[in-house]
């Protein structure tokens, strides 16, 4: 798909919508290693589930300000005067269980840092501390699972974690760069 009349082949979810292809050509499947950033991608794909991305991506900013600059010990420590406000607030998705969730996965991703040295660590593990690159000619070949998101979730959810099945954790991947799923014609599929 091409964006902005640009001429540059894209994965074929990109929609003409700016926010998307920014999102797409500078973001997705890009390695983060900064636990801050892994928080923030944990609390808005469980925020996307059963929703589209682009409504995510149009609330983000919103998110960055409900919930603390994705700050893991702040978020670990709202109460239920936060939660309840947050449940008012108009700028993020209302829905309970993701928000009750999101302080939940907090102090599970605080308990994972303490155990680990940081939450980096513990997730590339699964992925032997490099991306996986898979090299699909189509988006019908990207799958929504694989054996590490099944591991991954599994691990999170015996550590506490909620909204965290396995096609939750294999976007999150996807988002993070530990999973390369450019389609092999998508000018990013080879991009560092």
């Amino acid at each position: 798909m091409e964006g902005k009349n640009d001429g540059l082949t894209r994965c074929g979810w990109v929609t003409d919508d700016p926010l998307y292809i920014a999102y797409h050509d500078n973001e997705w499947g890009v390695p983060v290693f900064d636990d801050r950033k892994l928080f923030e991608f944990l609390i808005l794909e469980g925020a996307q589930a059963g929703l589209s991305w682009l409504t995510v991506l149009k609330k983000r900013e919103n998110y960055r300000k409900a919930f603390s600059s994705f700050d893991p010990a702040k978020v670990a420590a709202f109460g239920e005067d936060k939660i309840q406000a947050l449940l008012s607030d108009p700028g993020i998705i209302r829905n309970q269980l993701k928000i009750r969730s999101a302080v939940t996965n907090a102090g599970a991703f605080l308990k994972i840092q303490k155990e680990f040295g940081s939450f980096a660590e513990y997730s590339w593990a699964f992925v032997g501390g490099k991306p996986v690159v898979n090299w699909f000619r189509s988006m019908r070949e990207v799958p929504a699972t694989s054996p590490v998101s099944d591991a991954l979730s599994r691990d999170l959810k015996k550590r506490g974690f909620r909204f965290a099945g396995s096609t939750i954790v294999y976007a999150h991947m996807q988002a993070v760069g530990m999973v390369n799923d450019h389609i092999v014609d998508c000018f990013r599929h080879g991009a560092k």
